[in-house]
């Protein structure tokens, strides 16, 4: 018979302070565990959440030990909180060439732990590190200021437009098709979406061959997509556009539409063709038009 795996619950006390006074104590208190350990604040959340407590100040876990014991709660009654995410985005490290002839990213320390002691107290130090890269760089958004030079910049968007949007997955094979056309998004419930095309391109990272004989979107599609009202198009290849020549007519189309896209996605295997939110955060810079997110589904 195959073996079961061990399952872990930890065992707790803790103390509660209300920021508008008052407390809460609890004893011995019992919580079902992934994995072999938990860390206290995540108890603390755990909670909060799971009382549903209002104006929560310090809170400390005391005595805690983790059991190997069977799991009391069923998985369904977990509730709604308990999500599950999968990053979209390539690592920028230091040396990584993102596109051919565009710099590679240079990261380093501006203040380094060991010069940060002379300036602290004994005991504390910290790092301060130095970025020096192109808008273009890792997984990265485009807005409609990086092709129109009246377009809004990543400033002038609304959060709304980079948070929670609605997914889809769009599956077009690299070994099967480079030229994917409109009959790719045909039948497929677009409008108000981010829609998200899997090539599996992105096995290719970081090294020569991912700039060549890419997957790419053709301008029939860019119209089908802007037409059926789509509100994000994302791509795990290098380019959104066919870049052998120096037409770009899919960011022409989308971005002339609002329509934002996103190159360089990765690990789209791991998505459901639907059910999922996506987000693409840049930071809130004026007189920018692309910049590098951290892209995330959030499943559930």
């Amino acid at each position: 018979m195959p073996e079961h795996p061990v399952q872990h619950r930890v065992c707790f006390d803790f103390e509660i302070e209300f920021t508008n006074g008052g407390g809460l104590q609890g004893q011995g208190f019992r919580l079902d565990i992934d994995g072999n350990d938990i860390a206290d604040r995540e108890l603390v959340d755990y909670i909060v959440r799971d009382l549903r407590l209002l104006m929560v100040g310090p809170a400390r876990i005391l005595n805690k030990r983790i059991i190997a014991e069977a799991h009391k709660r069923k998985r369904e009654d977990v509730g709604p909180e308990k999500r599950i995410y999968v990053d979209l985005s390539h690592v920028i490290e230091d040396g990584l060439v993102t596109y051919p002839g565009l710099p590679a990213a240079r990261i380093c320390d501006f203040l380094s732990r060991e010069r940060s002691r002379g300036i602290y107290e004994p005991g504390t130090e910290f790092q301060i590190a130095s970025i020096e890269m192109v808008a273009n760089t890792g997984t990265y958004i485009d807005c409609p200021f990086h092709r129109y030079a009246d377009g809004d910049d990543l400033a002038q968007i609304g959060a709304e437009a980079f948070s929670d949007l609605d997914g889809i997955v769009i599956r077009a094979d690299h070994r099967q098709v480079r030229a994917i056309d409109a009959s790719f998004f045909r039948d497929r419930e677009i409008r108000g979406r981010a829609v998200l095309v899997h090539t599996g391109w992105d096995v290719h990272w970081a090294v020569p061959a991912y700039a060549h004989e890419h997957p790419y979107l053709t301008d029939d599609a860019a119209v089908y997509l802007r037409d059926c009202g789509a509100r994000l198009v994302g791509i795990d290849s290098m380019n959104i556009d066919d870049t052998r020549g120096n037409a770009r007519p899919v960011h022409s189309t989308l971005l002339g539409a609002g329509i934002l896209i996103v190159e360089h996605l990765c690990n789209l295997v791991a998505l459901p063709d639907q059910g999922f939110s996506f987000s693409a955060v840049p930071p809130k810079v004026r007189g920018v038009g692309t910049f590098p997110v951290r892209a995330l589904a959030r499943l559930g």
